[in-house]
Parts: C-alpha cells; structure tokens; sequence
C-alpha cells in the first residue's frame, strides 16, 4: 500500500518542471530548475553572483538512488529518514501544502472532471529504530472511489492549474473533512494489521534501562538527575507511531480513473 519512494521523488521532480535525464528501479538522474536549485543544493553565493552580474545561470543536475549498494550511477543514497528526502517534504510543506490541479482535455465536446481530494501521508514508527512510510490516496468526492499510490498512478498525467476548454468540474458531495477521515480511517486499518514486535521490543528495552536507573539511583530517587535520567529513557523508547500530512489538494479528473487508468 505504501508508495515507492523513488516514484514519489520522480513525481515531485516532474511536477516542477525538472527534466528527467536516467532512470531506473532505483535511481534517477534529473536536471533541477532554479528554484529547487535554490531549495535543494544549498548554493546561495552561486546564484547571488549570477543575478549580480546578470548572467543565466545552471541549476545543477543530481542523481539520487533507493539502493545503498548502487555503485555504478554514484549516486546519492536517499531513503524517508535522508536529510535530501526531508527536504523535499520541507518544501512540500512550504511551498505546496494544498494544491488544486485538472486533468489536461484536449477535446471538443463536454466533459465532466471529478474531484479527487489527494493526500500524501507520513507514517512515522519510533521505538528501539525509527521507520517511515509515505502513503499517497485519492478519494472521488463524488462516489467515495479510492484510489492507493495516487501518486504514481498521476505521475505520467499531465495537469495544470487552470481547467481545460468544455470541460467543467462536477460539484463534490462528500466533504473534504469527511473524506480526509476516510483516508485516514484506511491508514490507521492499515497500522492495525501490521505486526508490532517492534513496540514489544522498545517497552522491553525501556523496562529494562529503566531497572537499571533504578539500581544506580537506589539511595537517591529523589535527586534530580534521576528524574532526568527517567524522562530520557522514556522518550527514547517509548513506542509511538505518529500520521503526518506532507501535502494535499483537489485534483480534477476525468471518469475513467474510477476504474483502472489507460
């Protein structure tokens, strides 16, 4: 159910506008545009001497990889905790929290576009190791389809922010309250049916230290630093999983995404 990293990072890529240069099951080479050059590479000298002297400058090209043995593209290693994937999200968060998109209609006759209401979702496990998974639903807010890996089913689709000539949108009858809860309620089902040794496994560990500050601090559980030593314990330990919303918005399509996609 969870979206597949690199498809996730080659959709955001595409959509603001970068040019796909490689790719594979694992990396993906891509030439930044200027602003995710400026968000991204952390090169604010560079660009502040381009605009100073007037020159065109070049964003940078990158190749990042979801295999920690790829030696052959040499690529930078990213995975959900990576400092470049958190980035992305960062940006996300900023820049593009909530967008509303329409399918591109090249036709002459009237057509209906849907409302989609997309998430994209963080699922964030923290016990003994830290673990993310990123989700990616659509729901119709007409019929209630849904659809999981929204993502990547629209990443080879062209949207624009503006609605395409004889088409018009169709006016949701489910709420986007009540349909983020539906997602929601997928995702929390989800978490449910996984197996959660991990969670054992941290309470154990924290029974465990916590004995131990116990022992040392036997004759001085009023100190201080026996508290402190306690709290800290229980924070690092403590099982807790946590939902995020990175982005979201409304997409419009057309009635063949309630089925398979062409």
């Amino acid at each position: 159910m969870n979206l597949p990293l690199l498809s996730f990072i080659k959709t955001f890529f595409q959509e603001h506008q970068c040019k796909i240069i490689d790719e594979s099951n694992d990396h993906l080479t891509v030439t930044l545009t200027e602003t995710l050059d400026n968000a991204l590479m952390n090169r604010p000298f560079y660009w502040h001497y381009i605009k100073s002297t007037g020159q065109q400058g070049e964003p940078m090209t990158i190749t990042l990889t979801t295999n920690p043995n790829n030696t052959t593209n040499k690529g930078e290693f990213v995975h959900f905790g990576s400092p470049r994937f958190q980035q992305i999200l960062n940006f996300l968060h900023e820049h593009e929290k909530f967008i509303k998109l329409y399918e591109v209609i090249n036709t002459s006759h009237t057509t209906s576009l849907f409302p989609w209401l997309l998430t994209n979702i963080k699922v964030t496990y923290k016990g003994l190791l830290l673990k993310e998974e990123l989700f990616s639903v659509g729901l119709n807010l007409v019929n209630g389809f849904m659809r999981v890996n929204m993502m990547e089913v629209l990443a080879n689709e062209k949207l624009e922010r503006t609605i395409s000539h004889y088409c018009h949108s169709i006016s949701p009858l489910i709420s986007l309250k009540n349909g983020y809860r539906r997602i929601e309620q997928v995702i929390v089902n989800y978490i449910k049916e996984q197996d959660h040794q991990w969670s054992d496994a941290a309470l154990k560990m924290m029974d465990q230290e916590l004995a131990m500050v116990d022992y040392f601090f036997s004759q001085q559980k009023n100190d201080d630093q026996y508290t402190i030593e306690k709290k800290k314990i229980y924070e690092r330990y403590n099982p807790v999983i946590t939902i995020k919303t990175i982005s979201g918005g409304i997409v419009y399509l057309t009635e063949r995404f309630h089925k398979n996609v062409e």
